[in-house]
């Protein structure tokens, strides 16, 4: 199983700041998901970077990225998320912001999108460490399954 993790973040991208997000995430999913491989990169919030990124993993089985999903100006990755995909998945989104919503009121301004590009699911988190464990977490159990359905083998 592969899997990509993408750190959307300008201050992150250009060394300013540490990206922990992305971290974060990888240690959740490789604890909870054993043998998968994690290709990991951080991008700025620049439309054509994240895509740039997004394309650059389209041989994974699941893309996550982190940051750039809420309301700011520079909040581009549910954008490019959306040009990127071919069959959305408003569910794995739904599902991600629903569990958020137990942790915290200010998941209501995730913009957050997911969906399917050929065989690779693509599902947007927030930026922060916690919301990034948390998407490990509630996606770890469904990594598995999901490839199968992607490559039509069914249950």
């Amino acid at each position: 199983m592969r899997v990509a993790v993408i750190t959307v973040s300008d201050r992150a991208s250009r060394g300013e700041y540490e990206d922990r997000s992305g971290p974060a995430l990888e240690e959740v999913l490789s604890e909870l998901a054993p043998g998968i491989t994690v290709a990991r990169e951080v991008v700025a919030d620049e439309r054509d970077s994240i895509l740039a990124a997004l394309e650059r993993h389209t041989d994974c089985d699941w893309i996550f990225t982190t940051g750039g999903t809420g309301p700011a100006p520079r909040d581009v990755t549910p954008q490019a998320t959306e040009t990127f995909i071919d069959r959305p998945l408003p569910g794995l989104a739904e599902l991600l912001r629903r569990e958020s919503l137990a942790e915290t009121p200010f998941a209501v301004f995730s913009r957050a999108t997911a969906g399917m590009r050929g065989t690779t699911y693509v599902v947007n988190a927030p930026g922060s460490v916690k919301a990034a464990r948390l998407c490990a977490r509630v996606f770890a159990p469904l990594l598995e399954h999901g490839k199968k359905m992607a490559r039509g083998e069914g249950h």
